[in-house]
C-alpha cells in the first residue's frame, strides 16, 4: 500500500499551502474562508475575535441582527398592503347628547328682594345720582336686619364713582363729595373708546384691606358696564353667604321652566330631566342627564324626532340689575362634561321657535410625543374640582379656583369648592373683592401658569350646532295656542300667558353619520429604522452590527488600552519610587517596546515583513547591518536524494 511518489508530492503541498476559498476540502475551511472575506463585518468578527466571551458575543449579536432583518422586512411586506386613514362610520342609531336649559335670570326676582332690598336701593340712588333716574317712591320691601348690619358698612366701603376729565377726582354716590382717588386704573372695557363728555366715566374703586394705599381703580367708558359690574360684584358677596338648600328654593322648578316636552315623538314631562344648580344661573335642567344608568337615543334624523320643548320663561320676575336680556341658555354635551353653561352656551329668543340641529363628531389626538394632549387629566397637577370627566375648561377654572384659595384665603362663587375652602364673603374675607380682580387679571394675562400646566384632552366629542329661528307662535295660531298653554298650566296661573314668556326649542340630529376624526402617525418604527438603514448603507456602507464593530472598536478597546497604558505608567511610577526610596538604581524598561501594547501589531493578521520593518529597534543595541555573503551557499545541491523513478523512464527514452 505504498503511495506513489506524484501523489506524496500532492500530499505534501496540500499539508504546507491549504486550498482556500470555494475548493476548501471541508466545510469549517469553508465557513472560516466566507468569514474572513465576507463584506458582512459580523461574521469576520467571530472568527478573529480572541476569547471565548467575545466570540460569543459576536455569534449572539450576529444571529440577533438576522432575526431583527427577517422581521422587520416582514413587517414592511404586511404593511405594503394596509393603509391607515381616518373613516366616517354611518349608523342607524345614534346616542343623543345631554341637553342643559337654564333661564337667563337665576333667581325669580320676588323671591330675592330681602336679600338684595339694600343693594337694588344703592343702584337706584346711583341711576338718580349721576343720570337723574327716578321711579318715584321705592316700594322695596324691608330687609332682614341681619342683612341690614352688613350691607350698609360694605357700600361705604366700595361706592359707585364718577369720574371728571380722566383725573383722579371723583364724585362719592353715597356722600355727593369729591375726592381724590389713589391707586393705579383698570380700564374694564379699553376697547370702547370714549370720544363724548368725560364726565360719562364711572368705576369703583378696591383697597388692599391690610394695607391701604394699595389700590386699584376700575373705570368703564359706559355707565350701563359700570352699574351692571359694580352690582354683580355686590351681588356674588350676598349669595355666597346663602345656603345652597335656600338658594335652589328660591330659583325655578322643573314645574316652573318647562311646559311641554316632547322626544323622538313621544311624550316626556319633568322625570326626564335631572336638577343641576349652578351658581351663576340658578337652577338648570338636564334632559338625558344618564344619572339613572341609561342613555337615550334616536334613531332617525329631522326635527320631528328630536328634543322639543316649550319654556316659561316669566319676564315680570326678572332682576333688571342683574341680567339685561330675555330668554334661556342651553348646552349640548357629553353626559360625562361639565356643562359651562356661561362660557360656551347658545341663548335662546322668547315668542321664536328656535331649531338647532346636530353634527356628531368624536376627535382623538396623538398623546405624546406626537402632541402635547393628557388621556385623563391625571398627568396634569391640578385637582379636578367638577366631579365629571377632565377637560381644558375644568382645568382651567380649578387652576384658578386652587390660586384663589391660596392667595385669598377664600374661593370665587362662581366655581366648586376645593375640600376644607369656603366661599367669599366680605363679612369674613374683608380683602377678598381687591385680592380677585388682581388675581384675575393676572389670570388673563396668562401669569398664574395655569394656561401652561392645562392642557387639551386626547379625545372628545362635539356636537356642531346649527341655530335657525321662526316668529312663534304665529299671529293666527296666536289666541288659541296661548289659552290652551295657559289652561295645561292652570293652577298656577290665573291670568292668559303672554308670548314673550314662551320659548319654543327644537334640538334634534340633522343626519346620523357620526364622524370619526383620528390622528395616525406618518412614520411607523420600520419606515423609521428602514431610513436610518438606507441612510447608514448608502453613505457608510454600514449595518446595526457594524455600528456595534465601532463602538467596540473605538470605545471599548480603545478605553481599555488607554487604562492599561495609565495602569502600567502608574506601576512603573509606584515600582520607580519604591526602588529610589530603598536606594536600589531603577531598571530601563521601555513600555513601548511590549510587542503586544505595539499599536503596529494587530491581532487579526499575520506579521508581514511591512509590518515587521515597522516595529521601532532596541535603543541600546546597534543597528543591524547586511552580513558578507555566504559564497559556499552558491552551491546547487540536489533537492531530492534519489532520483524518482519517473524520470529515469523519461531519461531513457
Amino acid at each position: 500500500g505504498a503511495m506513489a511518489p506524484g501523489k506524496k508530492i500532492t500530499a505534501r503541498i496540500k499539508r504546507t499551502l491549504p486550498v482556500k476559498g470555494p475548493q476548501a476540502p471541508t466545510l469549517s475551511e469553508l465557513m472560516r474562508w466566507y468569514c474572513l472575506n465576507t463584506n458582512t463585518h459580523g461574521c469576520r468578527r467571530i472568527v478573529v475575535s480572541r476569547g471565548r466571551l467575545r466570540r460569543f458575543i459576536w455569534i449572539l449579536l450576529t444571529l440577533s441582527a438576522v432575526g431583527l432583518i427577517l422581521w422587520q422586512c416582514a413587517e414592511l411586506l404586511m404593511n405594503y398592503y394596509s393603509a391607515s386613514v381616518s373613516v366616517t362610520v354611518q349608523f342607524q342609531k345614534l346616542p343623543f347628547p345631554a341637553v342643559t336649559i337654564c333661564n337667563i335670570n337665576p333667581y325669580k326676582y320676588s323671591s330675592m328682594k330681602d336679600y338684595l332690598s339694600e343693594l337694588d336701593k344703592e343702584t337706584k340712588k346711583a341711576l338718580e345720582t349721576f343720570y337723574g333716574f327716578s321711579e318715584g317712591k321705592s316700594k322695596v320691601r324691608r330687609s332682614v336686619d341681619e342683612w341690614n348690619s352688613t350691607r350698609n358698612d360694605f357700600f361705604k366701603q366700595i361706592p359707585l364713582l364718577k369720574f371728571e376729565d380722566f383725573s383722579k377726582t371723583a364724585t362719592d354716590l353715597r356722600s355727593g363729595k369729591k375726592r381724590k382717588i389713589e391707586g393705579s386704573v383698570f380700564h374694564k372695557d379699553s376697547s370702547i373708546v370714549n370720544s363724548g363728555d368725560s364726565n360719562d366715566i364711572i368705576g369703583f374703586q378696591l383697597c388692599d384691606a391690610n394695607n391701604s394705599s394699595e389700590c386699584a381703580l376700575y373705570t368703564f367708558s359706559s355707565g350701563v358696564n359700570a352699574i351692571q359690574e359694580w352690582y354683580k360684584l355686590h351681588y356674588m358677596n350676598i349669595m355666597a353667604q346663602i345656603p345652597l338648600e335656600t338658594k335652589e328654593k328660591l330659583s325655578y322648578s322643573a314645574d316652573d321652566l318647562l311646559l311641554t316636552c316632547f322626544f323622538d315623538g313621544l311624550s316626556c314631562d319633568k322625570r326626564h330631566f335631572t336638577r343641576f344648580h349652578h351658581p351663576l344661573h340658578g337652577n338648570c335642567y338636564t334632559f338625558n342627564s344618564g344619572e339613572n344608568g341609561t342613555i337615550l337615543s334616536t334613531s332617525t334624523g329631522g326635527s320631528e324626532y328630536g328634543l322639543q320643548v316649550v319654556l316659561y320663561i316669566d319676564e315680570a320676575d326678572y332682576n333688571p340689575f342683574l341680567v339685561t336680556s330675555t330668554g334661556a341658555k342651553i348646552i349640548v354635551h357629553d353626559q360625562d362634561e361639565y356643562p359651562f353653561i356661561e362660557d360656551i352656551g347658545t341663548e335662546i329668543e322668547t315668542a321664536a321657535a328656535t331649531s338647532i340641529g346636530m353634527h356628531f363628531t368624536r376627535s382623538r389626538k396623538l398623546s405624546k410625543p406626537y402632541s402635547d394632549c393628557t388621556e385623563t387629566g391625571a398627568d396634569i397637577p391640578v385637582e379636578n374640582l367638577y366631579n365629571k370627566s377632565y377637560s381644558l375648561q375644568i382645568c382651567l377654572h380649578s387652576c384658578f379656583q386652587k390660586a384663589m384659595v391660596d392667595s385669598c384665603g377664600c374661593a370665587q362663587y362662581a366655581q366648586p369648592l376645593p375640600a376644607g375652602a369656603e366661599y367669599c364673603n366680605y363679612k369674613k374675607n374683608p380683602n377678598w373683592m381687591y385680592c380677585y380682580y388682581r388675581l384675575h387679571e393676572k389670570f388673563v394675562k396668562e401669569q398664574l401658569g395655569c394656561q401652561q400646566i392645562c392642557k387639551d384632552a386626547c379625545s372628545f366629542k362635539e356636537w356642531a350646532l346649527t341655530t335657525s329661528i321662526a316668529q312663534w307662535p304665529s299671529t293666527v295660531s296666536e289666541d288659541w295656542m296661548l289659552r290652551v298653554l295657559s289652561w295645561d298650566k292652570g293652577q298656577k296661573i290665573n291670568k292668559k300667558l303672554n308670548k314673550t314668556d314662551l320659548a319654543n326649542l327644537m334640538v334634534f340630529y340633522k343626519d346620523l353619520n357620526e364622524r370619526f376624526i383620528s390622528e395616525n402617525p406618518a412614520n411607523t418604527l420600520v419606515i423609521l429604522l428602514s431610513n436610518f438603514g438606507g441612510q447608514l448603507g448608502l453613505w457608510m456602507s454600514c449595518s446595526v452590527v457594524c455600528v456595534i464593530e465601532i463602538v467596540e472598536v473605538f470605545f471599548i478597546d480603545s478605553l481599555s488600552i488607554v487604562m492599561r497604558r495609565q495602569w502600567q505608567k502608574a506601576k512603573k511610577w509606584w515600582n520607580d519610587r519604591k526602588r529610589a526610596r530603598s536606594g536600589k538604581p531603577p531598571e530601563a524598561r521601555d513600555l513601548e517596546r511590549q510587542g503586544h501594547d505595539n499599536p503596529v501589531c494587530i491581532d487579526e493578521d499575520l506579521p508581514t515583513f511591512n509590518t515587521a520593518l515597522r516595529l521601532p529597534l532596541p535603543q541600546d543595541n546597534p543597528l543591524p547591518r547586511t552580513p558578507p555573503p555566504n559564497y559556499s551557499t552558491l552551491r546547487l545541491e540536489t533537492a531530492f536524494t534519489e532520483q524518482l523513478p519517473d524520470t529515469l523512464e523519461v531519461g531513457q527514452h
